[in-house]
């Protein structure tokens, strides 16, 4: 079962990784800036990995390093731990997904990415997918799930078919995507299981947006959104194919 979009997704910009800011303390998918979207009236869109014990952590690498400084992968932590993980340039610790729903409250639209957790984009354990689910049960207001990996957006549609969903998707170049294999770049680039996972709409990146496959899935009835927007001047370019943006580093007016 195909599940559109609310659309609230289509009406108010998703703020990417939250409205993060580092020089104000804002790190990336924390908790001060999915408040600090909030405050504004944004969406929020965040991403979320496995912990050791199974729990969805609000973070966006595989890798601690960036982050928190810290070595390892952060499936190799316990919840609990990971908590007391600071994020450098803020004074939080990584968040659960349950915290993020909290503050949020179905005040905004949330669009959840989960991380591929395959290496290759193919099937997984399905660990990561439960728990987003289970988190997302009796959760009320406008909410989303996608993901680069169309085996994962397949399990979710399995799980949690009233959950609207999408897939992430680019142009898969192999400048920026060094670690997949070329026919898995390849494959991707088509965009060809967009109706097999059930989605209803894409997020697309904003520097390809003139593929002829948006315009085809467009078209057909495909809700496009794209990342990342990063001033007003590629948002007004992007506009015209995409119903509404992911944002960073600028704030964008709420469309008429």
């Amino acid at each position: 079962m195909t599940r559109p979009l609310p659309d609230a997704f289509r009406r108010i910009p998703m703020a990417h990784r939250a409205l993060h800011d580092k020089a104000a303390g804002r790190v990336e998918n924390s908790r001060a800036a999915v408040k600090a979207a909030l405050s504004k009236g944004y969406g929020v869109e965040i991403d979320v990995q496995p912990s050791k014990d199974g729990c969805a952590m609000v973070f966006h690498d595989y890798d601690l390093k960036r982050l928190t400084g810290q070595h390892g992968a952060i499936q190799q932590r316990q919840a609990e731990d990971l908590g007391q993980v600071a994020l450098l340039g803020g004074d939080e610790g990584i968040p659960t997904l349950g915290e993020v729903l909290k503050l949020v409250s179905g005040t905004v639209p949330l669009l959840i990415e989960l991380k591929d957790q395959h290496g290759q984009m193919g099937p997984t354990d399905g660990q990561l997918e439960a728990a987003v689910v289970n988190e997302l049960q009796g959760y009320a207001g406008p909410v989303a799930v996608m993901s680069f990996n169309p085996e994962m957006v397949a399990r979710l549609a399995a799980l949690a078919a009233d959950v609207p969903r999408g897939l992430t998707t680019a142009a898969f170049s192999p400048e920026n995507w060094p670690l997949l294999k070329p026919q898995v770049r390849d494959r991707l680039r088509t965009i060809p299981d967009y109706m097999r996972v059930g989605a209803s709409f894409i997020s697309h990146d904003v520097n390809d947006l003139d593929s002829p496959r948006v315009a085809a899935l467009k078209a057909q009835g495909a809700d496009i959104l794209c990342w990342t927007v990063k001033s007003q001047a590629q948002e007004q370019a992007a506009r015209r194919v995409a119903c509404n943006i992911t944002f960073e580093g600028y704030l964008p007016e709420f469309p008429a």
